[in-house]
Formats: structure tokens, C-alpha cells, sequence
């Protein structure tokens, strides 16, 4: 029977919509990213982890991992440990892998799935982890609670974190941490901020220029504000986030966007992704095609999944594969 003390609300719904095709910005504060110097280069244990549920303690390496937050399977992949239990977050293969992971760093054996909105917790116990990631989540304590209830380590969302909005450094830092990988992390990590380092340099173009990230849904527009993924990405790349947009920013990751207010997607550059409806509801919605910016060509709608799901991702791999797959599309519809 699975518990239904982990079923999400309707916040994750919205969420999870955004996830498969789209997914929420991270953008929780950072926890404390502080190793000791024996802990960076040896991974020694046992290590503290600050979480929103206080401090957890992994006493030693971890050798059966269960990664159940959004990214948080194909973190531990990235920093080379194999989970035995993931949730998968993606439909690509039913394994929750994305097609931006390189070969070297794919299952060696399918894990067990979970779920996704739901959590098997019987199949999680019968797994025997001795570490629980859920890094990424909807940070819920009856969640937390289920899930410790287990009698091992649970690493959740960071100290003052927001539901399934932890961002990619806070995930990878938490995660190698848990993991003894903190050297590896810093790769990683290093890896992400040159390609936006090299992108950014080669489009000057780009610095200072308003943005607007949005998506169509089935019901309605929408546009990102700060503390997301997406608006970090363009961020590091040279924009700015539309004044009027952030204006009307609340507790969620976006705001509604009404057919009587299509003038909030102006700006001197607009990104939109579909979530449920096609890339041509969005391009051939005349209300968006009456869009100052869009009239001018400064418009990009993500029509390939793969690039979408990159790109709403907000993992570290994830933003490097957007890097290189959405630069490209922004630079030339800048160039119109």
C-alpha cells in the first residue's frame, strides 16, 4: 500500500506539469556550503548536512542510495554513485534520465522506480537504503517524517528552502556532500559556470537587455520571476528580468499572465516554453503574435522537448545542455 501521507498538493501538480515539460526554477536561499578541508579532499565521514528539518548526519559513505527529489538520481549519476531506487521526474526510458547525461554516466542497472507524485514507501524499505535524498522536493514534514521514519539519513531541501525550489549549486553541494564527492562537485560545478562564463562573452549583445520567460499552459499564460532556474540562466547570460513582470511577483515561481494583459510578455526578448499544448499553440496564438517583441522576431517558443526540458530542468547538467542548445537560438533572434 502506498502512503498516503506522501501524495502532493496542488502546488506540485503544478509543479510536476512543469517538471515533465518545464519544470519550476530552483531558487531556495543556500544552505551552508561549507566543507572541512579533510571532507573536500578525502570525503571523510561522518559529515553534517543543514537541512529545512535541521542537521542531518551521514555517519558513513553511502552505499545504497534512494534519490527521490526532482534531479536529485541524476545528480548522484553526475558525481559517479549509482542509486538503487529513483523517482522518475521524466519520461525518457522510464528510468527519469535525461538524454543530456553522457554515456559514462548512466545506470549500470536500472534502479527500482518509485514514483513520482507518489512514493512507494514499501518499495523504498525493501531497497535497505542507508541515505534518502530528496534535495528537491516538496519539503513537506509529513513527507520528511514518513521517510526518516525508515531509520536512516535523510537529506532534504535546505534550511529556509521552498517546495521543489532548491537550487542546482545548493543540489549538487548537498548531494556530494551526502555522497563524500565534494571534490568532484566542484568540477562539475566549475564546468557549469564556464559554459555560462563563455556564452555570456560571446554575446555582449545580451547584457543589460529585458527578458521575459513565460509558458502556455492549457488555461493560461505565465511568466517566471526571480528565485527560478530559468531567470538565473538568463541572468548569467546578461539579462534582465522584466521590471513590470518581477513587479507582480508573489509566493509562487510565476505569475498569471490574462489575454487582457499580453503586454507583460513584452520586452526587448521573450522565451517561452509549452507545458501541455504544443509549441504552435503558443506561436500561432494571434494574442502572442500581437506581442511588440514577438513582431520584431526577439521571440524564441522552445519547440523541441528535449531543449525544453533542459532548459526547465535546473540541474547542473541540465543548465550546461541548455547552454549549448538555446544560446545559439536566443543569439539569433536577437540578430533579427
Amino acid at each position: 500500500m502506498r502512503s498516503s501521507g506522501l501524495r502532493t498538493r496542488g502546488l506540485v501538480m503544478t509543479v510536476l506539469l512543469g517538471v515533465v515539460l518545464a519544470l519550476t526554477g530552483c531558487g531556495a536561499p543556500a544552505a551552508e556550503r561549507e566543507t572541512t578541508g579533510s571532507e573536500e579532499a578525502a570525503g571523510q565521514f561522518p559529515v553534517t548536512i543543514p537541512t529545512a528539518f535541521g542537521d542531518v548526519t551521514v555517519p558513513k559513505r553511502p552505499q545504497r542510495v534512494v534519490a527521490l527529489g526532482w534531479g536529485d538520481a541524476e545528480v548522484a549519476l553526475t558525481l559517479g554513485v549509482q542509486p538503487v531506487g529513483a523517482a522518475d521526474w521524466l519520461p525518457v526510458g522510464g528510468d527519469g534520465v535525461p538524454v543530456w547525461m553522457p554515456a559514462d554516466k548512466q545506470y549500470a542497472k536500472r534502479p527500482a522506480m518509485l514514483g513520482t507524485l507518489e512514493v512507494d514507501m514499501e518499495a523504498v524499505a525493501a531497497l535497505e537504503p542507508d541515505l534518502i535524498l530528496d534535495t528537491r522536493a516538496s519539503g513537506e514534514r509529513s513527507r520528511y517524517d514518513l521517510l526518516s521514519g525508515l531509520g536512516v539519513p535523510v537529506v532534504s531541501i535546505p534550511p529556509d528552502g521552498k517546495a521543489y525550489r532548491t537550487d542546482w549549486e545548493d543540489q549538487l553541494d548537498m548531494i556530494a556532500k551526502a555522497l563524500g564527492k565534494s571534490a568532484e562537485a566542484q568540477e562539475v560545478r566549475a564546468g557549469v559556470e564556464e559554459s555560462f562564463r563563455k556564452a555570456a562573452a560571446a554575446h555582449p549583445e545580451f547584457a543589460g537587455k529585458t527578458t521575459v520567460v513565460g509558458s502556455k499552459t492549457v488555461g493560461s499564460y505565465g511568466a517566471y520571476v526571480n528565485g527560478g532556474s530559468r531567470i538565473e540562466f538568463m541572468e548569467r547570460l546578461g539579462f534582465v528580468q522584466s521590471p513590470q513582470v518581477q513587479s507582480l511577483a508573489g509566493d509562487s515561481f510565476s505569475v498569471k499572465i490574462s489575454p487582457e494583459r499580453m503586454d507583460l510578455l513584452n520586452a526587448d526578448f521573450v522565451l517561452m516554453s509549452p507545458i501541455g499544448v504544443s509549441p504552435g499553440d503558443i506561436a500561432g496564438d494571434p494574442l502572442f503574435r500581437a506581442v511588440p517583441a514577438v513582431q520584431a522576431g526577439h521571440s524564441v517558443v522552445l519547440s523541441d522537448a528535449e531543449v525544453a526540458q533542459a532548459f526547465a530542468s535546473g540541474t547542473a547538467l541540465g543548465m550546461s545542455h541548455a547552454v549549448e542548445k538555446v544560446v545559439p537560438l536566443i543569439a539569433q533572434a536577437m540578430a533579427n
